[in-house]
Formats: structure tokens, C-alpha cells, sequence
């Protein structure tokens, strides 16, 4: 009777120790689908490099998609769902990239990506763009035949390159930001040729723009006149600075029916600042999103 009793109590304390491990495994998988992946981060440009060293392309105004050949993830680590035909014959390689559809259409790509359930329908029009490769060794030269192959071989309808360029010298460069930014284009991405792959914020990407973005937080809401009666006519931030202004620039017809949310944060963009650092010729862009 004891022998039995003691199979009994082993037994039991194989399956309680069964399922620590296994609640232990998804709690590891949780924790690492909710981690930010080790993406690369572009500092602003600097107007001391050499330009040949470099290789330019657009800055896309999509939502940073992270593939681990697995799943796709955002920057900030949320795991995304798109169709199982979205991501059919990807590479089982990391690519790092934009989903993006066309300029000007941020918030469709961004509400379409972060809907969890939907008929896929919006998808159609999206594509990872990719431009970089962050588990591959080599310069960044180097990387680029591979991100070109892996997009070939995988015949990915949602699967395209970001077209890198060589500029010759500064006025080729502003030459072309001139262009995009007519195109609205959002502004240029500059990469180190002969740079590895170096997660965290790195001086090896470089973001060039017209104007410079930041963010602030919603304190208030400022009735419109005019056309803008009954409206939204400006919204009062505040930096994280504690400077405190308007922005009344920037928004849609209907934004200034439905504005931010007072203590939401918004992301606005501006050339400059006054001595009192008041942003100058600010506009609103758009609410920051969770990704």
C-alpha cells in the first residue's frame, strides 16, 4: 500500500513539475513577444559626412515591420497579424522594413496594421519595404545584393526593396530631398556603406528632413472661427520640456471635428525655435500610435 501511495505522490510531482515548465515556457514566450526587437535607430543627419560614403534612399511614412522569419513585429514589439497569404514564401531570413503602401497614407497603413480582427481586406495595399538585413554579417554594401535576392526568390507580391542611390556630393542630396518633399515625401534615409549592422540608436543612419518633428501632449482644445465655427481651430500642447503653445496648422476637416483627445500626444512638426524654444511654424502630423 505505501509502494503504491509513493508511485502516486511521484507521479503527482511529475505532472505539477510538467506544468511549471510549461507555464514557465509561456510565460518566456509571452515575455519575448511583448520585447522590443534589437532594431538599428537613425540619428539626425550631420552636415560634416561625406556624402559617397553613403548610401540614400526615401524616408517611407509607413509603420516599422520587424520580420524574424517567423512573425512580423512592430518596433515596439507588438506582434502583428496580417493575412497567412501577406507573408506566404517570405524568407525565413530577419528583414528589417517599412510597410507601406504610397506617400501620404500614415494613418490607413497604421490602422490597418494594428486592427487584430479584420478580413485582411486593407493588406492588399500594403508591402514590407526592406532595407536592411540585421542578422546578416558585412558592411551594409554587402547586404544589399542579399535583401535584393531574398525579395527575387521569395516572388512576394507584398515584398519589395527600398531603392538605395550613390549621391555624388551635399547639392545632389538637397537636390533630391527637394524632390521627394514635392512628391510629399517625407525626407531621406542615409546609410553607412561600409557599416555592420548595429542595433540601438547608431550615427551609421542618418534621417534628413525639411523640418524637424518632435512630440507634446494635449492640455486643450481651441474653438475654431470662420469657416473653422463650431470646430476644432487650434489645440494647446505641451513639450517635454514644459513648453507650453498652439498648433493650429496641420489638421483635417475631420480632425477638427473628431481632435485629439486632451492628454494624448501628438507628433507636430516645425522649422526652428524662438529664444523662449517655442517651436517655430509648428503643424500638426499625427497621434502617435502604440507601434
Amino acid at each position: 500500500m505505501f509502494h503504491i501511495k509513493y508511485q502516486h505522490i511521484l507521479y503527482f510531482n511529475f505532472l505539477l513539475l510538467l506544468s511549471l515548465d510549461i507555464n514557465a515556457k509561456q510565460a518566456l514566450v509571452s515575455k519575448s513577444a511583448s520585447e522590443k526587437p534589437p532594431l538599428q535607430l537613425a540619428s539626425s543627419y550631420q552636415k560634416n559626412i561625406v556624402i559617397k560614403d553613403y548610401w540614400v534612399s526615401e524616408k517611407l511614412d509607413g509603420v516599422r515591420g520587424y520580420w524574424t522569419g517567423k512573425a512580423l513585429f512592430t518596433r515596439s514589439g507588438n506582434l502583428l497579424s496580417p493575412p497567412s497569404w501577406f507573408i506566404e514564401n517570405w524568407p525565413k531570413t530577419a528583414m528589417d522594413g517599412e510597410l507601406w503602401s504610397r506617400r501620404g497614407q500614415f494613418e490607413k497603413i497604421s490602422g490597418c496594421v494594428r486592427r487584430k480582427n479584420s478580413d485582411g481586406e486593407c493588406w492588399k495595399n500594403l508591402k514590407l519595404m526592406v532595407f536592411d538585413l540585421p542578422n546578416q554579417p558585412g558592411s551594409f554594401t554587402l547586404r544589399l545584393p542579399l535583401i535584393k535576392q531574398l525579395v527575387q526568390e521569395s516572388q512576394s507580391a507584398y515584398l519589395a526593396m527600398i531603392p538605395q542611390k550613390a549621391i555624388a556630393n551635399h547639392a545632389d542630396l538637397y537636390a533630391l530631398l527637394d524632390n521627394v518633399v514635392k512628391q510629399n515625401g517625407e525626407g531621406l534615409m542615409l546609410h553607412l556603406a561600409k557599416a555592420h549592422y548595429q542595433p540601438g540608436r547608431s550615427k551609421n543612419v542618418l534621417k534628413l528632413k525639411k523640418y524637424q518633428d518632435a512630440e507634446a501632449v494635449v492640455i486643450a482644445h481651441m474653438p475654431g472661427k470662420g469657416k473653422y465655427q463650431g470646430q476644432l481651430g487650434a489645440i494647446k500642447v505641451r513639450t517635454t520640456e514644459g513648453i507650453i503653445f498652439k498648433i493650429g496648422s496641420g489638421f483635417s476637416d475631420l480632425q477638427r471635428q473628431q481632435p485629439p483627445k486632451i492628454g494624448s500626444i501628438i507628433t507636430y512638426k516645425y522649422i526652428g525655435k524662438t529664444k523662449r524654444g517655442v517651436p517655430r511654424f509648428a503643424s500638426f502630423l499625427r497621434i502617435k500610435n502604440k507601434h
